[in-house]
């Protein structure tokens, strides 16, 4: 039973991170769900909601970090469009992390799912590709604005807001799908520090769990990166909107 576990943790770690890599986020969007609904398929004893953030949010922070440094040569790194949106993050996942401890585990799912849905809306606008990223410009206080509530609604779930921060940055502030890409992993991350310190000090972190999301994520994210920068951003675009959307689905079907 302790290898069937290990092994199916490690398979929606790995999965969740591939797709991390891919297409930018922190993999929570995909990993959430599967850690709540999968287990007990296999006739594992299932996780809570809080455990479920718990994990979540130690793993986000080394997928993302892995992320990074499979884009750190590529010049997609916005380091402007990092501090605004990664300081203002941080300081929104800090004040989620500490305060859902307060939250039953159907308000967790219901911030879950409410972030879910706005994401998968959002992703289903319409926007131009922007190829050229030297004379990229946008308004630094909204992109602020914006990531600070992204991070109470992340800290309060544990997924550090990488689903919801790639459609903000796609469809409201426009950036282009690359820059998108590598830049909101390297808020994911940022974000992801505010998160899980947070779920350690109230105590949500099933450490076991944790370890084995934490090596399949170091070991998929990268293979997922290097996908992604081969592949079409319209091909991109579709994969993140029908994720999203699924688990939006799947996660208001259950709270309702």
């Amino acid at each position: 039973m302790a290898f069937t576990f290990a092994v199916v943790i490690f398979c929606i770690g790995f999965v969740g991170s591939f797709v991390s890599g891919m297409v930018g986020i922190g993999g929570s969007i995909i990993k959430y769900p599967m850690l709540l609904y999968l287990p007990p398929l296999f006739g594992l004893a299932s996780f809570t909601a809080h455990e479920v953030s718990g994990i979540s949010a130690i793993q986000v922070f080394f997928s993302s970090l892995a992320g990074i440094w499979s884009y750190r040569k590529d010049g997609y790194l916005n380091k402007t469009l990092i501090l605004y949106m990664g300081v203002s993050i941080l300081a929104g996942s800090l004040l989620g992390s500490f305060g859902s401890n307060y939250f039953s585990e159907e308000a967790i799912n219901f911030v879950y799912g409410l972030l879910a849905i706005i994401a998968a809306l959002l992703m289903f606008i319409p926007t131009k590709e922007i190829d050229d990223i030297s004379t990229l410009t946008f308004n630094k206080w909204l992109a602020a604005s914006l990531a600070f509530i992204v991070g109470i609604g992340s800290g309060i779930v544990g997924a550090a807001g990488g689903f919801l921060l790639v459609p903000i940055l796609l469809v409201i502030l426009k950036i282009p799908t690359r820059v998108t890409i590598a830049t909101s992993l390297a808020v994911t991350f940022i974000s992801s520090i505010g998160g899980t310190f947070g779920k350690i000090i109230t105590n949500q972190i099933d450490y076991w769990s944790a370890f084995i999301m934490i090596i399949a994520s170091i070991t998929a994210t990268p293979l997922g990166a290097k996908v992604g920068k081969k592949m079409d951003t319209k091909v991109l675009k579709v994969i993140l909107a029908v994720l999203i959307t699924a688990a939006a689905i799947k996660t208001w079907i259950d709270i309702l």
